[in-house]
């Protein structure tokens, strides 16, 4: 998302003299929404954006100029990575991949490895640096609440051969009985769920409104239609009722690494 469309706003809210605070105050939404739209990490909902006019007197410009919601996942997904920073809940469903932010270095460095067309060996070196970086949210012991609904699908597949395989498995599986996630396998035998489409990100902030993110081949779409986030909220939790639960996901996570070589 560029930042000409928080520009704009940004200018016609300082020249009617008002600061963020009066703005939100008017528009009914928080300061940090509005500065993050400033900013260009945030698109506004249409409804925010017809809030916005009529605050700033601004006709319907700020509701006919949207930024499209079409975009590529790389348009996208610097916002996306800024708002996992802030996020205080993340939710992930993983389809075939294991979720970015918990990914170890080699997994991250096999599944960059195939991207099409190929990258240098530079800048496949950088793009797991940044993989790398989002890691780092875990560092908190505590912010954010992370779980991870897993298809068994990302399990099975050798993303860089057994040993790399049985590592990744394990570090979930250690994150998860030291508690800092929380993480739940869809067994293949459940068949058909509500999350078969594509992977998914849940997010939801202190004093912001939830977010959803969802990704397919070479595309990502960042949700704020609140309607939208609440039937992408629903599938998850339909599908996490088909899940298993934890114990029983870390012994399937167990017993996977085991197959892939890994041994205690």
């Amino acid at each position: 998302m560029g930042s000409i469309y928080g520009d704009w706003l940004k200018e016609q809210r300082e020249t009617a003299a008002l600061t963020q605070q009066q703005l939100a105050d008017m528009a009914i939404m928080t300061r940090s929404h509005i500065a993050h739209i400033e900013a260009g990490r945030r698109v506004p909902s249409k409804e925010d954006a017809r809030r916005l006019d009529r605050a700033l007197g601004t006709g319907n410009v700020l509701s006919s100029f949207l930024p499209r919601d079409e975009a590529a996942i790389a348009d996208y997904f610097e916002a996306v990575r800024l708002l996992e920073q802030q996020a205080v809940m993340i939710r992930e469903f993983a389809l075939s991949f294991i979720p970015g932010i918990l990914q170890t270095e080699r997994y991250a460095r096999a599944v960059l490895s195939a991207a099409f067309p190929p990258v240098s060996e530079e800048e496949r070196d950088r793009r797991v640096v940044t993989r790398l970086e989002r890691t780092k949210i875990l560092n908190d012991p505590v912010t954010p609440v992370v779980w991870a609904l897993l298809d068994e699908a990302a399990l099975r597949r050798p993303v860089g051969g057994e040993d790399v395989m049985a590592e990744q498995i394990m570090y979930i599986v250690r994150l998860t009985e030291a508690g800092r996630i929380r993480v739940h396998v869809m067994p293949s035998a459940v068949g058909v769920h509500p999350l078969m489409e594509s992977m998914l990100t849940l997010m939801w902030f202190e004093d912001q409104p939830p977010l959803a993110y969802s990704e397919a081949l070479r595309t990502g779409k960042l949700h704020d239609s609140p309607s939208v986030v609440h039937e992408l909220q629903s599938r998850y939790d339909l599908a996490l009722g088909d899940s298993l639960p934890v114990k029983e996901s870390i012994a399937l996570l167990r017993a996977t690494a085991k197959d892939y070589g890994h041994y205690d």
